[in-house]
């Protein structure tokens, strides 16, 4: 049986994307139709603030998308040596929540300690942040 599949193609360890191979083991022939088109939007307003974090009480990431804009912050205005020479250890001062373990892995990736990856939503993680920290008044 033929089937769509609405997702960007991605390729795994033997070349192949994951979806396209586990479907044609249950007889699918998958076809691949991407749908979506990603953009960042306000970069330089983001690099701006990654660069003052004394004007905040933490940071959010709610995707792995979110953790890209920030890397891509940090190599597109040079900023990956101050990142590691003050930054870095000036955000991990402050809490640094996530949602979901693959959002939590990527932000360690750039040196963060994270917080709440555990979670697993949007809802439980704020659940999280407002149990846990008596000045969230200071977080947003």
């Amino acid at each position: 049986m033929k089937v769509l599949l609405l997702k960007d193609a991605k390729e795994d360890d033997c070349g192949q994307d994951p979806y396209i191979r586990e479907l044609g083991l249950y007889g699918l022939e998958a076809t691949l139709i991407p749908v979506l088109s990603f953009e960042f939007l306000s970069l330089p307003s983001f690099s701006e603030k990654l660069s003052h974090p004394e004007d905040y009480g933490g940071l959010i990431f709610t995707s792995p998308r979110a953790v890209e804009a920030a890397q891509l912050c940090l190599e597109k205005n040079n900023k990956t040596e101050v990142w590691e020479r003050s930054l870095k250890e000036k955000w991990n001062a402050k809490s640094v929540y996530v949602v979901g373990n693959a959002t939590a892995s990527l932000v360690s990736k750039i040196g963060l300690d994270t917080e709440g990856e555990t979670c697993g939503n949007a809802e439980k993680l704020a659940e999280y942040i407002c149990s846990s920290n008596e000045e969230v008044k200071g977080i947003f």
